[in-house]
């Protein structure tokens, strides 16, 4: 009951704290010009990338570094129906943020929407979201309803969208071409709310999206004014790929997973962005 109660309080303190982020203009982070920023893929309970994520950013002795995690939930696993332990990881991201508030940073993915809104994801035979909650009743027992709602209120207190003086922006996907006759950019601009969160919506748009030509990237670098993408979603089995120079997929949960850390006010090109993705297995 104890662990239970401090994880939950830890989940809405980190909650509260995404929400007053100074940083934040309604579903945007903008970044100062100083300092640098460290982008992650997907993590998907991956612990061990997220221990060496801790130790390169070093942020008690960093103060002007930044981070910027997302899609934490849903592991990847062999196990039985129950043995998904994502749950460690939001535990220990919230905590992170509670310890470091203005430099641990959150944004929205579609694994994490898909469990607030009760959108079900199958991969691997499994319903993704139905064994998280089996894993969270395993966990805390009689108090899973508790842990399930407090993490409800996270995740709908995460950023959508990040930009940075430099011009890159970052977000989970981009949308895709089929999705640009309905999509509005305003969605970045303000707090989200159901209807932007379900298949249709601005944020879901921008969460699941997977395909995108060079012409919608064009088009979606005039429509946020910026040069550059970095996101995560798409699997990445060697860590990273660049898309007709002008987007960065990472994925950070693997063994072969990356991470991406760049300084905030150096004019930067995809070359540039390129040659600093990081490996997690060069951390020690």
């Amino acid at each position: 009951m104890t662990s239970t109660r401090s994880d939950v309080q830890a989940i809405r303190e980190a909650a509260r704290l995404n929400r007053e982020n100074a940083l934040r203009e309604g579903s945007l982070l903008r970044f100062p010009d100083y300092g640098q920023l460290v982008m992650t893929g997907d993590m998907h309970g991956h612990l061990r990338n997220f221990a060496k994520l801790q130790r390169y950013a070093d942020l008690a002795n960093a103060p002007a570094r930044h981070v910027i995690l997302h899609e934490h939930i849903h592991a990847e696993h062999s196990g039985p129906i129950g043995d998904d332990n994502s749950i460690e990881l939001v535990v220990q991201a919230a905590k992170w943020k509670i310890e470091f508030p203005d430099q641990v940073h959150f944004l929205h993915s579609n694994h994490e929407l898909s469990q607030y809104t009760g959108k079900e994801i199958c991969k691997g035979g499994r319903i993704v979201n139905y064994d998280f909650e089996c894993s969270l009743t395993k966990v805390y027992g009689n108090y899973a309803e508790d842990v399930l709602e407090a993490l409800r209120e996270y995740i709908a207190s995460f950023a959508l969208a990040a930009r940075t003086p430099n011009r890159v922006f970052l977000s989970h996907s981009l949308p895709n071409l089929g999705d640009m006759a309905h999509f509005d950019p305003s969605v970045i601009h303000r707090p989200l709310e159901q209807p932007d969160m379900v298949e249709g919506g601005g944020a879901y748009a921008l969460v699941w999206g997977r395909h995108h030509p060079p012409e919608l990237l064009e088009t979606l670098a005039e429509m946020f004014d910026v040069d550059w993408f970095i996101t995560g979603h798409q699997p990445q089995e060697t860590g990273s790929a660049i898309v007709h120079d002008r987007l960065i997929i990472l994925a950070s949960d693997h063994n072969h997973g990356t991470f991406l850390p760049f300084d905030l006010k150096k004019k930067q090109t995809i070359s540039d962005l390129a040659r600093l993705i990081r490996p997690f297995a060069a951390i020690r």
